[in-house]
């Protein structure tokens, strides 16, 4: 071989090797400045709150600060468009979950694929819905509702968070299920929805844990059951909607995501890291306090979740008719 060209060839191989070794570096290093978190949803939501409990964590274990960002509008989309367009640098997250599924059909022009152009990085958490209503509501049992709702068709009002929320499609997942018909009345989130709950305007909601906890314990509301495949610890003596609907299953999904093409070495450091700290027995607890159960898994098992949910509430969209307003 010719002195030129090999002095090419090992040219060529340098310049290929580097980016490689320039990711390592990356991860290595990560992070070197601030993180932002983008959430979907106003403070004080159960994304938000999940999302600062896992900046928190981060911050601590990795030494820079994870700031959270709340963007709220358009059921989420608008923060996953932000991330969407961002570097792929590992500086910009997704607080990622249920809302990008249903989102991906109730909105038939986003400028985004979810699955396409957000990279997994890790699951934190899924958490129950409850069924919950007036305690003056006639029926007091999952098949009692049932029942009154199918001798009284179209009198029954279900509020939820919005056109497109899982407290939405929670509802009309139980409606098609169930066989009875409700009149689904959307608010602009569940703190007005039990409001008027609550003052007997409508009657029937499925609430995300965390906002009715304390309404069901202290008799405020009386709960039905929770819409999870599995009791929940947060109030053990509650059946699931699944006890009398078998297969029922509506969680809130939570999880971290990033731009597409964000280095595999820097999810795969966030997720050894949020793994690590959801086995973290305090971290277990407040979860638990939420109503929320840690779901640690690869990223790998997350994007593979996020399909699942996205087909499944595809399906209750479509057969509501819903439309994002």
């Amino acid at each position: 071989m010719k002195p030129h060209r090999r002095r090419f060839l090992h040219l060529v191989a340098g310049t290929v090797a580097l980016p490689a070794a320039l990711r390592g570096v990356s991860a290595q290093d990560y992070p070197r400045r601030p993180v932002r978190i983008i959430v979907g949803f106003a403070s004080g939501s159960a994304l938000d709150i999940l999302a600062r409990l896992i900046g928190q964590l981060l911050s601590k274990r990795l030494g820079q600060p994870f700031v959270v960002e709340d963007r709220p509008g358009a059921g989420g989309n608008l923060a996953a468009e932000a991330v969407v367009h961002a570097r792929p640098d590992g500086y910009t997250l997704l607080l990622a979950g249920s809302p990008d599924a249903i989102n991906a059909t109730l909105y038939e022009n986003l400028n985004f694929k979810f699955l396409r152009d957000i990279a997994p990085v890790a699951g934190i958490s899924r958490a129950p819905n409850v069924m919950v209503a007036h305690p003056s509501f006639p029926a007091k049992t999952v098949p009692e509702f049932i029942a009154y709702a199918k001798a009284n068709p179209g009198k029954i009002s279900f509020a939820s968070a919005g056109i497109g929320s899982t407290s939405h499609v929670s509802g009309e997942l139980f409606s098609v299920m169930a066989g009875v018909r409700m009149v689904h009345v959307p608010y602009r989130g569940l703190p007005q929805a039990l409001t008027d709950l609550i003052g007997g305007r409508v009657q029937v909601t499925f609430s995300t844990m965390a906002t009715a906890i304390g309404y069901i314990r202290s008799g405020t509301l009386h709960a039905f059951a929770v819409t999870s495949a599995a009791r929940s610890d947060a109030l053990p003596d509650l059946p699931t909607v699944g006890d009398f609907l078998p297969t029922y299953e509506a969680d809130l999904i939570s999880g971290l995501g990033a731009p597409r093409n964000t280095p595999a070495e820097i999810v795969e450091r966030l997720n050894a890291e949020i793994n690590a700290s959801l086995a973290n027995p305090e971290i277990k607890a407040r979860l638990d306090e939420l109503g929320n159960v840690p779901i640690p898994m690869t990223a790998a098992e997350f994007g593979a979740l996020m399909a699942e949910e996205t087909e499944k509430w595809g399906k209750v969209v479509k057969f509501s008719g819903a439309k994002a307003e």
